[in-house]
């Protein structure tokens, strides 16, 4: 076997004692049998939101399972095929049992990574909203190809969005937008993204066609189930109806029907439009919630706190990740310093490279300021 490859299967094997671990593999069988034995109880769908989070919790853990038992698996196949093919001289053989064992590697790294999302809400879905910063048109036009890349990548990613609310640009794109954004682990993936988001590039409204730079923010917050109590005093908040407005086509709504609401301690406010006011309510409360909780949240994490303090407004010196798309090619993030020319890529949805390697650097414990350090 070639060093490469003997290089590779170390790796795969610790992928796979950090997933053992993570699963508490001892004990995941007896816990599956109570989410059957659960999941029998006629009575089960008189609550359908807890029936909803059981059922879910019980397919992370029959994925959870099937995912270590498949690479340990294949990667027991690949070596037997070696050995086989080694005692019979089969170098086709011996070949291809390797390329599958180095394609192994980056699936049982992806899937490691993914067993690191065990932060308290990591698993829970997730609000996003995006804000475009000073500069009118041009970060409007940014605002919107942010919105863009996010609800591609979770397409990519089979979640489900669901947009809450949009507030259109004056002449083009958006001056802010909020998501819901449903799937495994979704916030766990997306709380990386929070910060602000630079784009450097050629101005298609500009006339003397000059660069321009642009900024916008984005924000992520874990959406907040019924395991996890917040207290909202009714006292603490303004609720406001009004009229939505919106670009025209799908997004126009002409009823009085939005949803706006006000927590006077933080300033927090948070906005929801769709046709039902009482779902409205209910969504813009649930929001209202995630960001209390995500501050809370922000309390116990120094370095996500420092962060979040320090975010001021969309510009100069607040960025998180570069995209420059003139005068060369190139997005990089400034936490991790991973970087890549695919700017399509990129702004097609291609982030799980860049939220992996900030994943990661938080699970080493290094510090922002040291990561840039090294």
């Amino acid at each position: 076997m070639r060093a490469e490859v003997q290089n590779s299967v170390e790796k795969i094997e610790k992928s796979l004692d950090l997933l053992r671990q993570r699963l508490d593999w001892d004990t995941a069988p007896h816990r599956l049998e109570e989410f059957n034995a659960r999941v029998e109880d006629p009575d089960l769908w008189n609550d359908p939101e807890a029936a909803q989070k059981l059922m879910r919790d019980r397919q992370l853990l029959v994925d959870a399972m099937g995912t270590y038992t498949s690479i340990k698996q294949e990667l027991a196949d690949n070596l037997e095929l070696i050995e086989l093919g080694e005692m019979e001289e089969d170098a086709e053989v011996v070949g291809d049992a390797e390329a599958a064992i180095l394609a192994l590697e980056k699936k049982a790294a992806v899937k490691e990574l993914e067993a690191l999302l065990d932060g308290e809400a990591d698993g829970n879905d997730t609000f996003l909203e995006i804000n475009a910063g000073a500069g009118g048109t041009e970060s409007c036009d940014w605002a919107n190809m942010l919105a863009r890349m996010y609800v591609r990548w979770a397409e990519k990613k089979g979640f489900t969005v669901e947009l809450q609310s949009e507030s259109p640009g004056e002449e083009a794109g958006i001056k802010s937008a909020a998501y819901k954004i449903s799937g495994p682990n979704a916030y766990g993936w997306l709380k990386s993204e929070s910060g602000v988001h630079r784009l450097v590039r050629i101005s298609p409204y500009d006339s003397a066609a000059k660069r321009h730079t642009s900024f916008s923010s984005v924000w992520v917050y874990p959406v907040v189930d019924d395991n996890i109590e917040i207290e909202v005093n009714p006292a603490d908040i303004r609720i406001d109806t009004y009229r939505s407005s919106g670009a025209g086509g799908q997004h126009v709504n002409t009823t009085d029907s939005a949803v706006r609401i006000t927590h006077n301690p933080t300033g927090i406010v948070v906005t929801s439009s769709e046709k039902s006011q009482h779902q409205n309510r209910d969504i813009a409360m649930k929001a209202l919630k995630s960001r209390l909780y995500q501050m809370e949240l922000d309390r116990r994490n120094a370095d996500i706190n420092a962060a979040h303090e320090a975010k001021g407004d969309a510009g100069w010196g607040n960025q998180i990740r570069s995209y420059v798309l003139q005068p060369y090619q190139m997005v990089k993030d400034l936490r991790t310093q991973y970087e890549t020319s695919d700017t399509k890529g990129v702004l097609d949805g291609d982030l799980d490279p860049f939220m992996a390697a900030t994943l990661a650097l938080n699970v080493s414990g290094k510090s922002r300021a040291d990561a840039r350090a090294d």
